[in-house]
């Protein structure tokens, strides 16, 4: 990942990592690329930053929307992009359905599509990062009572573990990356609704330990020593009782 005075994108940036992103590339000495669809918000976190920055109010859940930031990223020609937009809903899998669609052109389909064109920017011009935005809860086998929102996180992981191979097989000058967070104390809480049973580390830490995962080339980043020694656990456990596990643990989130 190349520190120098060149465009980063930042896209959830009004608030929680994707704000942190935002102030701790900045203070690395790139000009940054607010995208959030909070205006106020995103104004917020562009009056904090020490460099040069621009903002944009789009909702990726738009095509339109989504299609305008595309078009930007050409124009900008970003070194790293860093696809942290995603929500999550909680619940019965049959009481969120329009949520559930929304979250899952956000969390799936808009960063299908950045991914897409980020890196056929950077591969044109020869160099570029880009982080995708995962969870824990992506290297868990599912999640009873936040089903979709596990499942869409397990695609951010698949996909960009896939794709990284893809581009260290033929030696691309684009790097990729899957920041797979567990709890942070951010507003993601209240958006879906739920108690983390685990406390959560703070944003700063998420970022900072996602930057230096980056720089030490570690394509799969999971900050937090008990998480990573939760999820390492798991796997000696029968997948039949961490599925009941998990689904005890989401249900006691929701009351």
């Amino acid at each position: 990942m190349q520190m120098n005075n060149q465009w980063a994108v930042v896209t959830g940036a009004s608030s929680g990592i994707g704000a942190e992103f935002a102030r701790q590339l900045s203070e690395k000495g790139y000009s940054v690329f607010l995208v959030g669809r909070r205006e106020e918000r995103l104004v917020q976190v562009q009056k904090a930053l020490k460099n040069s920055s621009e903002i944009l109010v789009c909702d990726l859940a738009e095509k339109t929307d989504l299609d305008m930031l595309k078009k930007r990223l050409q124009s900008l020609r970003p070194g790293i992009v860093i696809n942290n937009a995603g929500f999550g809903v909680c619940g019965p899998f049959t009481d969120y359905a329009e949520e559930a669609e929304g979250m899952i052109r956000v969390n799936i389909e808009a960063l299908h599509a950045l991914t897409m064109e980020a890196l056929c920017i950077m591969e044109k011009q020869g160099h570029g990062s880009i982080l995708n935005v995962g969870s824990a809860a992506g290297l868990l086998p599912c999640g009873p009572y936040m089903t979709d929102y596990y499942a869409t996180k397990a695609y951010v992981v698949s996909m960009t573990s896939g794709l990284g191979e893809e581009l260290r097989r033929k030696g691309s000058p684009v790097r990729i990356f899957c920041l797979c967070p567990g709890p942070v104390n951010t507003e993601f809480n209240q958006v879906a609704h739920v108690h983390f049973s685990l406390p959560g580390i703070t944003a700063q830490r998420c970022v900072r330990e996602a930057l230096q995962g980056m720089a030490r080339g570690r394509m799969l980043i999971v900050p937090g020593r008990v998480v990573r020694t939760g999820l390492f656990l798991q796997r000696f456990v029968p997948r039949r009782l961490v599925i009941h596990l998990i689904a005890g643990s989401q249900k006691r989130k929701m009351e």
